[in-house]
């Protein structure tokens, strides 16, 4: 996929694109389990040394999970890829980090951190707001195959559900639901986690273009989705 970089960092729609982000109260916030499963299932599928999730508020860009660069709480806006990342209206998004790639921002903390890769798919609200990026990174050139875009678009989405959860269990005071949500997702994400190793193991690596591999995957995706929509189904309402 080429790059379909704009030319400002900061979109249109910026002023409401942060009301959303900000209404879901995540920025800047301790670590929780579920998304840390989250971005280590990521890794192990894509076979990248490092994977997060973040959010691009007005200067700086939070990571919630990663993987990988453990201790690195977040970066500068300018220095992000995840800034740039989310500006596209496409389900993936793949880069290098050169300054011919992308324009938007300074390659220099990733090039010394030896990184080349970079793909993400936007965190999507129910608004159409893109706050954030579901994202896997590497030291080597590649990219992705549609099978492989297939899933990483499916890990955004049901991140950006997970968001929506904690949103309406926390918006209603109902914290002792979400520490249970949380619980059954990330059981049912150590399944998940389970199975890849197991795949991993017997073919040598993850191949997302093997048919057999990638219909397991998107099963265990499913299955994930088939949780997040039974708890927002029952979940109070924050309109």
């Amino acid at each position: 996929m080429p790059n379909i970089f704009p030319d400002h960092l900061v979109p249109s729609n910026e002023a409401a694109r942060l009301r959303t982000l900000h209404l879901y109260q995540i920025v800047n916030t301790t670590p929780e389990q579920i998304f840390d499963d989250y971005v280590a299932w990521a890794a192990q599928l894509f076979n990248t040394p490092i994977a997060l999730i973040s959010f691009v508020d007005e200067d700086y860009v939070h990571f919630k999970a990663v993987t990988g660069a453990e201790g690195v709480p977040g970066l500068p806006r300018t220095e992000s890829m995840c800034s740039a990342a989310i500006l596209p209206d496409v389900p993936v998004i793949t880069s290098d980090y050169s300054a011919e790639s992308c324009r938007l921002i300074s390659p220099g903390v990733a090039q010394a951190l030896g990184l080349s890769f970079y793909a993400g798919s936007a965190l999507r609200m129910p608004d159409g707001a893109r706050i954030g990026m579901m994202a896997v990174i590497g030291r080597e050139h590649r990219t992705l195959s549609a099978a492989e875009e297939e899933v990483l678009t499916g890990l955004a989405h049901l991140v950006s559900q997970t968001v929506e959860l904690r949103f309406q269990y926390l918006h209603a005071q109902l914290s002792a639901e979400w520490e249970s949500a949380q619980q059954e997702l990330s059981e049912t994400l150590d399944d998940n986690a389970t199975l890849t190793r197991y795949l991993s193991t017997r073919n040598h690596g993850i191949n997302l273009d093997d048919t057999e591999v990638q219909d397991l995957v998107l099963r265990r995706l499913a299955g994930v989705g088939k949780v997040l929509e039974r708890r927002l189904q029952a979940a109070p309402s924050a309109a």
